[in-house]
């Protein structure tokens, strides 16, 4: 590699020097090259060391390090152009010397081909410019993600919530990866920047309406007057769709007359693909009642006639807000005396921000639609087809909200682990000094597999002589020893007391218990071999 400056003739004939500096060298092919650099000659052959390792690069089949390609992005953009011509830089390495701002205005244009709302777009590239701006990032090699880091912690410092934060870097890292499949970029250098923990600081969790506030609430709309625009029958019809249709605000706000099919049965409501969230063609079912009220409030209007005229979108809370603190009023005015009013106004019952800080606004209507859904019994596959979820796990921890009451039912439902212990240990073979009542002396006749006879000289009684054998033999004796309550005998003489039959015999299987002056004999034959047991047998 050499660095000369040309000479050429003037028009005048006279010998001049070009005012840039020229590179020479030679390019992977071998052939020579000349290429014009710098006005300054440090830079120029500053220039024509990075030439040389980006062929060095192309000669081994390497990519350049990180180093070289921050290099070469902050090259002119003419000169990078003639570096690809020659085959020495990549399309991304081209692309990564482009300004932030073509890109990302390239990023903007294609998120609006896939028909992705206006809306949409607007925030997701207000965010990508946003962190950019405050990153200081120009080009695509300046991007760091220590740098995106720090930034976003600053803003979280001065009350940046972290699920908005997370919103931040997930708008960042879908720009990084569209220029990844398109080329411009050969990997993301943002790709390893997690999500942090939003559970942590929850800034505006919804909660779901129970039954009686829904219904006060729909009293209080159609009683009021016109709010934001709406009147009071309209905003009760608006409601009651939600809370039974769980649709979103701006999926309500798109319906239109055309959008409903009375006809059928049960009859139906249309999201188009444009306005659902999921970007689907949803068609759900309507109550019989709500579409009755829904058909007489559409009789008027031209198919393509709004359904429902509403405010602003950020006026919904609002309007919901108003109705909701009406109802809360009426309700408190129903008290009857001083001390039911004072534990009325303590309570959360219909307030706009209940005591766990959870918000009652629009949104949590479809909320409480998917709450009720959950409390009726619905299975949750047919939950997440109503709520149109991509997965259940949605449906099940976000929306389906459980109160206290719930789950003290939940607990009560289980079985009592309480009792006496030694009843437990009696059913099983196993006895003590507490009194034995007649199912436990069954439970242990059944689980000796033995009969009973008495201990004594006494004849027997006519139960315990009955010729029986086997099974029956065992169920004659249980029945004849449950008549009577039967005291274990706490001396501790009573239980070595137990013999395990013949020592020097092992195949004598009788052997005798103790039970408050009674003997349970075994069976010969039910009784499996054992050796060296001396104080207890088995009994399985």
């Amino acid at each position: 590699m050499r660095t000369f400056k040309a000479t050429y003739k003037d028009r005048k004939g006279r010998r001049r020097e070009s005012s840039k500096w020229y590179v020479e060298f030679q390019d992977h092919n071998e052939t020579t090259r000349r290429l014009p650099a710098f006005s300054d000659r440090q830079q120029s052959e500053r220039f024509g060391r990075n030439v040389e390792e980006l062929v060095a690069c192309r000669l081994n089949g390497e990519k350049p390090d990180k180093e070289l390609r921050k290099r070469l992005a902050l090259l002119p953009a003419k000169l990078r152009d003639k570096l690809a011509k020659l085959g020495l830089l990549t399309a991304e390495t081209v692309a990564a010397g482009k300004p932030l701002s073509d890109h990302v205005a390239d990023f903007e244009a294609a998120l609006r081909r896939k028909k992705n709302t206006a809306d949409y777009v607007a925030l997701t590239v207000g965010r990508v410019q946003a962190l950019f701006d405050g990153c200081g990032f120009k080009a695509w090699s300046n991007m760091e993600g220590e740098a995106v880091d720090r930034w976003l912690e600053s803003q979280r410092d001065e009350g940046l919530a972290v699920a908005t934060s997370n919103y931040y870097l997930q708008a960042v890292r879908q720009f990084c990866r569209w220029m990844v499949r398109e080329r411009r970029a050969s990997e993301s250098p943002l790709e390893h920047l997690g999500r942090l923990n939003a559970a942590t600081d929850r800034r505006h969790d919804r909660r779901a309406l129970s039954a009686d506030e829904a219904r006060r609430l729909l009293t209080a709309a159609q009683c009021g007057a016109e709010s934001f625009g709406v009147p009071g029958t309209e905003r009760r019809l608006l409601y009651l769709l939600a809370l039974q249709s769980g649709l979103r605000a701006n999926e309500l706000r798109s319906l239109t007359r055309s959008s409903f099919d009375f006809r059928l049965r049960p009859p139906t409501v249309t999201i188009e693909a444009g306005s659902s969230k999921r970007r689907r063609r949803d068609t759900l079912p309507l109550r019989a009642d709500t579409a009755a009220e829904l058909q007489a409030h559409l009789a008027t209007k031209h198919p393509g006639t709004p359904a429902f005229e509403l405010p602003a979108k950020w006026d919904m809370a609002d309007m919901l807000k108003a109705d909701l603190d009406a109802a809360r009023a009426a309700w408190l005015c129903e008290a009857t005396t001083v001390e039911e009013r004072a534990k009325r106004e303590q309570s959360s019952f219909l307030a706009y921000v209940n005591e766990s800080g959870e918000y009652a606004d629009f949104h949590s209507l479809r909320h409480s639609f998917l709450t009720e859904l959950a409390r009726s019994g619905v299975h949750p596959k047919i939950a997440q087809a109503l709520a149109r979820h991509s997965t259940i796990s949605l449906t099940l921890d976000r929306y389906s909200h459980t109160v206290l009451g719930e789950q003290g039912d939940a607990v009560e439902s289980l079985p009592s682990f309480t009792g006496t212990v030694a009843t437990e240990q009696r059913a099983t073979g196993t006895h003590d000094t507490a009194d034995i009542d007649r199912g436990s002396v069954l439970a242990d006749c059944l689980a000796g597999r033995g009969a009973v006879k008495p201990a004594t000289n006494e004849p027997a009684s006519d139960a315990t002589n009955a010729v029986v054998s086997g099974a029956g033999f065992v169920l004659a004796s249980c029945l004849a020893l449950s008549s009577e309550k039967l005291a274990v005998n706490a001396d501790s003489t009573a239980s070595e007391s137990v013999l395990c039959g013949d020592e020097k015999t092992p195949e004598n299987t009788a052997f005798s218990r103790v039970f408050a002056g009674e003997r349970e004999v075994r069976l010969s034959g039910l009784e499996p071999e054992t050796y060296g047991l001396k104080v207890r047998c088995s009994t399985n």
